[in-house]
């Protein structure tokens, strides 16, 4: 046991030993270490410095740089902005040198003016004395004279000229006419060659054709179907189409009658279709009517569109509206005459002589196609065709000089050439022959208009109108009417036939006057 127990404390005391050598050993390591790392860090902080210090030195030498730099910089700036500010004071001084120069030129011409004004002042003062002076010779040699004559002024110069009238009263008609016959010769030649060559260029059927009313029949019993019970379906037709339908003793025929040819066309192609269908009925009416309305306004369309291609003018700068309008034309007559047909004639021919004459031939072309465009609503509307006609191109955008010639061509003297081309190319469309068709009453009636409006002058005898209303001849009383007055009535008589009357084409007026002197010898 005690062998053990000292056993046990030289262990103990052996650990103790070695463990307090061990932290002897330890503690002196970890004073090295720590010296060794305070050396490291002050040699790093020594570094660190001295780095520190070198890079001040490198930023305050760039710094210097930069300013140095600068400072050349704002110093050449500086220089250029001097000599920019010399140059602009120089031009300155140069222009306002210049200005100076034509101030004083300017001066010094105001005051030439201002010289050559009062000399011509002083020079119109002179002239105006001179003048008065005259003047007072004048009226003193004037009263000198007519103290002499014992005539005033007025008596002398009437009794002069009544002495040179009738001295050169024959020299005067003879000089008249013959220029009268000259230039009318001449006008005559150049007008026939331009018309004939529009004429031969164009050629149209003679006679236009016409719209017809009449509606046929398969047999006398379908008028019985289409008056229907207690007359149902005649009335039906009438409130719906606006027009009038006559059923007669005419065999296998009724007649529509209206105002409006568009009217009547609609109820002519609503009553082919009952008939074809056989079904006639209140219903069935109503629907063939509204079935012919679509139609006619697709042929409308087209026969405006067809129109206008014939003539060259594109169809997309017309308005569709218009378009249409024109294509009412189609079921519009004048005069037995088909009014579109008769546009298309005239804008044809309008060209034509424009081409002749060096006038505006797009002008003359659209002018004359639409010439007429107030005959397709006149029925419709309050007024005379040529002004709706205006008012119609004006609302749909047409210029001045093509709206004009709905307003020209009804005008005694159209302002513009191309007013009196068209003017022309309508009277040629509605006055050669066969173009047009009056009935007997109206035949009747505008020869009685023409021998009434020319003999309503003071002289005349007699009045015969010949050659279809082309010709009208005036026998006047010799010793009423000599010949110099003659001349003058042919004029009178043409003007107030132009002022009054409506007709086709023109009228030519022949006076004559015829002194018989009789004896007998025995």
């Amino acid at each position: 046991m005690l062998t053990i127990f000292v056993v046990g404390i030289v262990a103990i005391l052996s650990l103790a030993a070695g463990g307090g050598a061990g932290y002897v050993f330890r503690k002196s390591q970890s004073a090295k270490s720590a010296d060794h790392a305070e050396a490291k860090a002050e040699r790093i902080l020594a570094e660190a410095k001295t780095k520190q210090i070198e890079i001040l030195q490198e930023t305050k030498t760039q710094e210097q740089e930069t300013l140095l730099q600068a400072k050349e910089k704002a110093i050449k700036i500086i220089d250029e902005a001097k000599q920019d500010e010399q140059s602009r004071r120089r031009d300155l001084q140069d222009q306002q040198r210049r200005l100076e120069k034509r101030e004083s030129m300017f001066d010094q011409k105001i005051l030439e003016v201002e010289d050559k004004r009062l000399k011509l002042e002083e020079k119109s003062k002179e002239i105006e004395q001179m003048k008065e002076r005259v003047r007072a010779i004048k009226e003193e040699q004037i009263t000198k004279l007519q103290e002499i004559a014992g005539l005033t002024h007025e008596q002398a110069e009437e009794k002069l000229l009544l002495a040179v009238e009738r001295d050169s009263q024959e020299a005067l008609m003879s000089r008249l006419r013959k220029l009268e016959q000259e230039s009318e010769e001449e006008l005559e030649i150049k007008s026939r060659k331009i018309l004939s060559l529009a004429l031969t260029r164009y050629a149209s059927s003679v006679c236009a054709d016409t719209t017809t009313t009449s509606v046929e029949l398969p047999n006398d019993e379908m008028k019985g179907r289409i008056i229907g019970k207690e007359g149902r379906n005649i009335k039906a037709i009438e409130v719906l189409t606006g027009t009038e339908i006559i059923v007669d003793d005419t065999p296998n025929m009724i007649t529509i009658s209206g105002f409006s040819p568009i009217r009547r066309q609609v109820a002519k192609r609503a009553l082919d279709e009952l008939i074809k269908d056989g079904r006639i009925h209140p219903a069935r009416i109503e629907d063939a009517i509204l079935t012919a309305k679509k139609t006619i306004a697709k042929d409308l369309r087209k026969a405006g569109e067809d129109a206008l291609y014939q003539l060259g003018i594109p169809v997309s700068s017309i308005d569709p509206k218009l378009t249409s309008i024109l294509g009412r034309m189609k079921y519009r007559t004048s005069y037995g005459q088909n009014a579109l047909q008769h546009s298309i004639e005239v804008g044809t021919i309008s060209g034509m002589i424009a081409e002749e004459l060096g006038a505006d031939v797009f002008i003359c072309k659209k002018g004359g196609l639409f010439h007429d465009i107030g005959k397709a609503v006149d029925h419709d509307m309050q007024g005379a065709h040529p002004e709706i006609g205006y008012n119609i191109m004006k609302k749909f955008g047409f210029p001045e000089e093509i709206c004009y010639q709905s307003i020209a061509h009804h005008e005694d003297r159209p302002r513009t050439i191309e007013g009196a081309i068209v003017k022309a190319a309508d009277a040629i469309s509605g006055a050669r022959p066969g173009a047009r068709k009056q009935s007997l009453e109206q035949f009747i009636q505008r020869m009685e208009d023409l021998e009434r409006t020319a003999g309503s002058f003071d002289g005349v005898e007699k009045v015969y109108a010949i050659q279809a209303g082309r010709e009208v001849r005036v026998f006047v009383q010799p010793e009423k009417i000599d010949d110099l007055t003659a001349y003058k009535l042919a004029k009178d008589v043409a003007n107030k036939i132009e002022a009054e009357l409506s007709y086709p084409g023109e009228v030519k007026v022949t006076i004559i006057r015829e002194t018989r002197v009789i004896e007998y010898a025995k």
